[in-house]
């Protein structure tokens, strides 16, 4: 299998894991009195603390740093993936599963603008098209052409395309560090850990222990973090070794899609004919985007010993 091809499969089933993360969030915010920000930092926390322990029995190579690798972690993952993950998790809860999704959604357009300027790699016609189509397609499988949809407050509309802005800045920020870190699972560990750090600076006792003896609530988050989570950031994350940012944030642009056909199946819903062409429009985006990456070292194939000892890799 190419590295391109590699690339698409391992970005693709990220995605599909993906797809359930907003069910889960939705379920646990309508359900509990969780806040956005205490479910961000949970499902960060509970992440991290898992991934810390299965390292440290199996892979202890694999939590191994060096003092210059903490400033890009913190920021990595205090700052870029914290703010994401609150940013999506308010916007869901400010605007619904359907509008957030389309605003999240427009981090394609802002992967290929900011890609072209920060990593310097090459903007193509494909790579324009396929952000042009995947945004329209996810407006049509999250609805977003009901005029209905859009009557939101300013602060839900600012909030949820500010998550598509930080999810294209999470994307490129992973993509520096692919070919920075010898394992991509070093990176997410660490990041979702300063992730964790910086959302407790939001909690007060009062929001931490909401849930209380709701058990059967740690469960749905517990699972939250350690399936659809874990396996949708890790499997993204590897991707980033092997595809361009804008190429990735197109294919993750899937996401609604799936979401949609799960819902039929799992909550009883139906999806209207413009959602089933939003889902085509952006399976073609897909499509189009991978066969416009490119086969050389620089930007698709990045030729790092994964399963060796971590260790920087000298640029």
């Amino acid at each position: 299998m190419s590295p391109r091809a590699k690339g698409v499969l391992i970005a693709s089933t990220g995605t599909v894991a993906w797809a359930t993360t907003a069910i889960f969030i939705r379920y646990l915010l309508t359900h509990y009195t969780l806040t956005p920000f205490t479910l961000a930092f949970w499902r960060d926390l509970f992440l991290a603390l898992s991934l810390l322990l299965v390292f440290r029995v199996a892979r202890p190579d694999i939590l191994r740093l060096k003092w210059r690798d903490l400033p890009f972690l913190v920021i990595y993952g205090g700052v870029i993936l914290a703010f994401f993950n609150a940013s999506w998790t308010v916007s869901v809860d400010l605007n619904g599963a359907a509008v957030s999704t389309v605003m999240a959604y427009c981090s394609p357009a802002f992967a290929v603008a900011l890609e072209r300027l920060i990593l310097k790699e090459p903007f193509t016609w494909r790579k324009g098209v396929a952000a042009v189509l995947s945004l329209i397609g996810c407006a049509g499988v999250a609805k977003a052409y009901a005029p209905q949809v859009w009557r939101l407050n300013p602060l839900g509309i600012v909030i949820g395309v500010t998550s598509g802005l930080a999810f294209a800045i999470y994307s490129l920020a992973g993509r520096w560090s692919a070919k920075r870190y010898a394992s991509p699972w070093t990176v997410m560990t660490y990041g979702f850990l300063f992730a964790a750090c910086a959302l407790s600076l939001t909690q007060r006792p009062d929001t931490i222990f909401s849930l209380g003896t709701h058990w059967d609530g740690w469960l749905i988050l517990a699972t939250l973090s350690l399936v659809p989570t874990l396996i949708g950031y890790g499997l993204f994350t590897v991707s980033l070794r092997y595809l361009p940012a804008s190429v990735c944030t197109v294919i993750a642009s899937m996401e609604p899609a799936f979401t949609a056909i799960f819902a039929i199946f799992i909550l009883g819903e139906q999806l209207e004919p413009l959602q089933w062409l939003g889902a085509a429009l952006i399976l073609a985006a897909v499509l189009l985007a991978q066969s416009g990456a490119v086969d050389n070292p620089s930007q698709s194939d990045v030729r790092l010993p994964l399963d060796k000892p971590v260790a920087n890799v000298d640029n």
